[in-house]
């Protein structure tokens, strides 16, 4: 893990690579036989997970950077921290349910990495949910729904599908998966998504 962030950080800060050609099983490998209809991009990360925290600057340029017709979403596992790893899981689906995930992201990878505050279930979010405007009473209901159950359920899911195991992992179209440990610059991690994201075959 200590050796996957610092290749995140020199991934920020390296030059501009050239354009690739590149090769599955070498830059990316094929996990499914069929893709998404819809062209997506699925970033499967954790909370807990000091590299997926590193990782976010370059995540948030892939998004500003994809093609017009190919969406984002993020995934949350539970492969990290145990029951806490299960509760982080259920705090993003609640930022999913809630439509402020763009708010609620930063805000806890920002308590857990930097401000080191004690976040070992979702009651510990729920401050931070407060902070970006969701009041008491929309909280509670969204905890206490059916789809905040279903959505935790999905993204578990998810996980199980793609054999995830390390994170952050990215799987593109439902088919294909970046291969991390070939990044080498943040241009290239761009080209290789957007060459994934718009494979035909």
């Amino acid at each position: 893990m200590k050796k996957l962030a610092i290749l995140f950080i020199a991934l920020m800060l390296s030059p501009l690579s050239q354009a690739e050609n590149f090769k599955e099983g070498t830059d990316y490998f094929v996990v499914s036989k069929t893709a998404t209809k819809q062209a997506e991009v699925v970033e499967y990360f954790s909370f807990l997970c000091p590299a997926c925290f590193r990782f976010e600057p370059l995540v948030a340029d892939l998004k500003k950077n994809l093609p017009a017709n190919v969406t984002f979403r993020k995934n949350h596992t539970e492969t990290m921290g145990g029951n806490v790893g299960v509760e982080m899981a259920k705090t993003f689906a609640m930022s999913t349910l809630l439509k402020n995930s763009d708010a609620i992201v930063p805000k806890v990878f920002n308590a857990i990495h930097v401000q080191r505050l004690p976040m070992a279930n979702i009651e510990d979010a729920r401050v931070l949910f407060t902070d970006a405007g969701v009041s008491e009473k929309k909280f509670n209901s969204a905890l206490k729904s059916y789809k905040l159950k279903r959505t935790t359920d999905q993204m578990r899911q998810n996980t199980k599908r793609f054999r995830i195991t390390g994170v952050p992992s990215f799987i593109i179209n439902g088919k294909y998966q970046v291969n991390n440990k070939k990044i080498t610059s943040a241009e290239q991690f761009q080209e290789l998504v957007n060459f994934l994201a718009l494979k035909k075959d």
